[in-house]
């Protein structure tokens, strides 16, 4: 079926193939990326622009080495199928399955875990400065994406690099910026002529000798490299990263693989930093993905004729209902302006955008400036919302405590896919978000049961004049009916939902209804069941919940989140201080652990945190 894809195990494999083979097997990994990733989803867009620079370094570099570290990871999927991963591809992001990002316990050719971005370039700084102090000879080689580039991290990673003069080789891979082809030819034609050993031979005589001319060597010498700064300022966009202390060439066209291949075999030769600049196409060779670049970014199963998704839901998204209510919002007051960090359509924004382009702010992936600018806005009487993934906020941690908290500053952190969030595996589960946020003072932190009280819940937030978290969890609500009217909820108020004096379920957010699904089973079983929905995490609903312990003498808190530091910990806080040590309690959350990939049904079923799961635990608790 594969003629060459098939042959393939390993980079060695790979350069047992003749060059003019290279073009028929990106072809073959096309096909078979779009084959598998149909049936399982994952990350497509990225990945189908990534397959002739993928084949071209590990053929024209030593993995593992040589070591290769792809920004964020979505892009790494020709990586793992040429290194030895292909038989497995079927199962990745599926629960027990190869994840859906570099793992170094998967592969030694992932030579770091990867998952958040703007980190390749710090991680394989520090391998090459690894090298240097070990006195090795291998390359270190960050691929980065222009998205990543946005975030801070990476230009701090650049500044250093620049500064220390360790051999770094920095693929950028840049899919977003157009550049004429005139240009683009001019500048791949110059940059492989420049890292020629031709070339750089040449170059090297000239320089010794315009350095032993007597008294005017030195001077002509800063003059011919001026000028040849100046030429390739003026031929390609690379000033930036000269300034940085990096040699740039580029730009590339990433899917001329002879092109690629002469130029990192030349680069091969090279020391010091040295930055790549090259463009591909987001869904090069699928039109569909081609067209719509943003819908195919992360995709799940789709039927590859049509592009269209084969599964669906009739409840509607938290994540679009949040979006509807931000428009109602902003409708209502004018100070209501929207923040994201990249994200525009995956945190449901993209309506709000188009209504309100001047509200609407994409910072970039660049979540620490994120909280701060908002705080900025606030500070000046706006009422902003900054919509950033849970698992992303934990890279602001500072600013949302020392720009915000600590001013006092109305700033809502609307945290999607908060929990489990299925196939992304540990990188991307949102579990920390009550830990880390609770403990700043003046930050008040809810969840919401379902899509209608998440609405009202963003209505609370923004018109509640004080810094507040609000955390919501990925995919389909609960397909409840919506209230016409957004209202605001009485901060620190839970509510009651049965009532029970054999054991009380107090559980929060996502867990609630579960909780509700195992009070029932129970009260089947002859259990008098209470089940609180706590709504906030703080300020707790002190009178309510002291009131159900003393009644019960036995809760049980139900959780998606870290069990360190997380909401049932808070209960245990609040009963302690309360005096009420003689309240049983016990706590169902995720445990001390990373939690990998699968969907979050499974992984709720594992974790003893569905329904069934919730049941099981309250009767053995009982019977002790």
């Amino acid at each position: 079926m594969y003629q060459y894809l098939n042959h393939i195990d390993s980079p060695d494999d790979l350069k047992k193939l003749k060059p003019e083979h290279l073009l028929d097997l990106a072809a073959e990994v096309r096909r078979f990326l779009l084959e598998k990733v149909s049936v399982t989803g994952g990350h497509l867009g990225s990945n189908l622009g990534t397959v002739e620079l993928s084949i071209a370094l590990l053929y024209c570099f030593d993995s593992p080495n040589d070591k290769i570290i792809w920004d964020v990871g979505h892009q790494a999927y020709t990586h793992k199928i040429l290194t030895g991963r292909r038989d497995r591809f079927h199962t990745q992001r599926q629960y027990k399955g190869l994840s859906g990002f570099p793992k170094r316990s998967e592969s030694e050719h992932d030579a770091f875990g990867v998952g958040h971005s703007s980190t390749s370039i710090s991680a394989a700084l520090g391998m090459a400065a690894a090298a240097d102090l070990a006195g090795a000879k291998n390359h270190a080689i960050a691929v980065i994406g222009d998205g990543s580039l946005t975030g801070g991290m990476a230009f701090e990673a650049l500044n250093q690099a620049g500064h220390l003069k360790k051999d770094l080789i920095v693929i950028l891979n840049d899919n977003e910026m157009s550049i004429s082809k005139n240009v683009g030819a001019f500048s791949s034609f110059i940059s492989r002529k420049m890292t020629g050993r031709y070339f750089r031979d040449l170059k090297k005589e000239m320089q010794g000798l315009l350095r032993n001319i007597p008294a005017i060597g030195s001077d002509i010498l800063h003059f011919a490299r001026r000028a040849e700064n100046s030429l390739k300022s003026f031929l390609t966009p690379g000033s930036l990263f000269e300034a940085l202390g990096f040699d740039y060439l580029g730009p590339l066209d990433g899917h001329d693989l002879p092109q690629l291949i002469e130029v990192f075999n030349n680069i091969n030769q090279l020391d010091g930093p040295l930055l790549v600049h090259v463009m591909t196409t987001k869904g090069k060779g699928y039109k569909p993905a081609e067209e719509n670049p943003d819908k195919f970014h992360g995709v799940g199963p789709f039927d590859i004729v049509t592009g269209k998704a084969t599964s669906s839901t009739s409840a509607r998204s938290y994540t679009e209902l949040f979006g509807e209510a931000m428009v109602d919002l902003a409708e209502q007051d004018p100070r209501v302006v929207a923040i994201t960090a990249a994200m525009r359509d995956g945190t449901g924004l993209k309506t709000f955008s188009e209504r309100f382009p001047k509200r609407f702010f994409d910072v970039g992936i660049a979540e620490q400036h994120a909280m701060t600018f908002a705080a900025g806005l606030a500070a000046d009487g706006f009422r902003p919302v900054t919509a950033i993934y849970s698992t992303f906020v934990q890279r602001a941690y500072d600013q949302v405590f020392h720009d915000i908290c600590l001013q006092k500053l109305p700033v809502t952190i609307a945290m999607d896919r908060a929990g489990l969030v299925g196939d992304d595996g540990p990188t991307h589960h949102g579990v920390m978000d009550y830990s880390f946020l609770r403990h700043i003072p003046g930050l008040a932190l809810m969840a919401p049961k379902d899509e209608n009280e998440l609405r009202h819940m963003l209505k609370t937030a923004v018109t509640s004049g004080v810094p507040i978290s609000l955390r919501y969890p990925r995919g389909a609500g609960m397909g409840v009916e919506l209230d016409r009217d957004l209202k605001t909820l009485d901060i620190g108020r839970g509510e009651l939902l049965m009532e029970g004096s054999d054991i009380c379920l107090i559980a929060i957010g996502s867990t609630v209804y579960p909780a509700l699904q195992a009070a029932h089973s129970l009260q089947g079983l002859g259990v008098r069941v209470g089940v609180v929905n706590a709504r906030f995490i703080k300020p707790l609903d002190a009178e309510l919940i002291l009131s159900v312990a003393g009644s019960c003498g036995r809760i049980m808190t139900v959780e998606e989140n870290l069990l360190q530091g997380g909401f049932g910990s808070a209960v245990l806080e609040l009963l302690n201080d309360n005096n009420m040590q003689d309240v049983i309690v016990r706590r169902l959350g995720i445990p001390d652990r990373f939690v990998e990939h699968g969907s979050q049904a499974r992984l709720r079923q594992d974790l003893g945190i569905d329904a069934e799961g919730i049941a099981a635990a309250a009767l053995a608790f009982l019977k002790q």
